[in-house]
């Protein structure tokens, strides 16, 4: 019942977005070797990892795929499934802990598109308060963890590093707090430390004078895959050149984004509240350009190891073609 709740409660985002679109609204009639669908409805979460379908959108690659995409705000897939199971959202951006715990519910059977990002050093982490006694991960042993969503990427890759430590994931608490809300947590104490993320870990340092007890996507979990862009396997199974063509486009604009940081930057503002002064100096993910089941094992494996799916999940069942 708890992966299954877990499934449910989905991954909350701090960040608003109003919806956006491309194209002058009307879907053109496919020609015969076009996509079957030509106006598509894409769920985004607005975090910087959904930055290359704005560049996509701008730079006009869906359109020359014959695309018209239009964008839905969600906060997570598990809380728009019936809209995904029903046709009304087409594709949407995930992270790869999402789409591992609803194929091992058996909400519903989905398929990975395009990799969004890859861990790096500094994106995420376990943070203390400056005066905090903790110096090391062993010091985390009886204490509470603010996680923004339980059963989610925060515990996944903090367990990875309890256990190469020597800890069990059973040793701590992981306590659910928003992101938002993380700092006003340390500092009265409620929890001893908070993962969290950027911009969360630059204000932390600014206004906590915060250190990083432990950099969760180093060591067992360097270069660890974060999230992408997925759709129902019935829905892939009966639009493959729709699909195809979404990934197309989407593959060159994460080129542009691995290549280019100022193209990221330059968007990022327009769908999430971060300020541009910030976008330009917070640290990233590492945007990929090729999608590998080997790398989404990696995922389903700590998800295993940390007791959150029934059973192992066979990723490349993950990976559309």
């Amino acid at each position: 019942m708890g992966v299954r709740r877990a499934c449910l409660a989905g991954l909350v985002a701090a960040l608003a977005l109003s919806a956006c679109g491309a194209g002058d609204g009307a879907a053109a009639r496919p020609s015969a070797g076009g996509p079957e669908k030509t106006e598509i409805t894409v769920g985004v979460v607005p975090v910087p990892s959904a930055a290359p379908l704005f560049i996509a959108i701008e730079k006009g690659f869906f359109k020359e795929e014959g695309l018209t995409v239009r964008t839905e705000t969600i906060q997570a897939p598990q809380a728009v499934m019936p809209k995904i199971l029903n046709g009304g959202i087409d594709t949407f951006l995930t992270s790869y802990v999402s789409l591992i715990a609803i194929q091992d519910s058996g909400v519903a059977k989905l398929k990975m598109l395009v990799e969004s990002q890859q861990g790096a050093p500094g994106v995420n982490g376990v943070l203390v308060t400056g005066d905090s006694p903790l110096r090391e991960i062993g010091d985390l042993k009886g204490k509470k963890i603010a996680v923004n969503v339980v059963k989610a990427l925060g515990e996944v890759a903090t367990s990875a590093h309890l256990r190469a430590a020597g800890l069990s994931p059973a040793d701590v608490s992981f306590v659910p707090v928003p992101f938002a809300e993380q700092l006003a947590a340390l500092r009265a104490g409620r929890v001893d430390a908070a993962w969290t993320t950027e911009p969360y870990i630059s204000a932390a340092k600014k206004d906590l004078s915060a250190r990083v007890l432990v950099d969760t996507l180093t060591g067992p979990t360097e270069g660890l895959p974060l999230d992408g862009w997925a759709a129902g396997a019935d829905w892939t199974a009966r639009n493959p050149k729709t699909a195809a063509a979404f990934q197309r486009a989407l593959g060159r604009a994460q080129k542009l984004a691995a290549a280019d940081r100022s193209e990221v930057d330059r968007v990022i503002p327009s769908f999430t509240k971060i300020p541009a002064d910030v976008a330009a100096t917070m640290t990233l993910a590492t945007f990929s350009t090729s999608l590998d089941a080997a790398r989404i094992q990696r995922v389903a494996d700590l998800m295993s190891e940390s007791g959150l799916t029934r059973t192992r999940i066979d990723a490349t069942a993950l990976v559309a073609g």
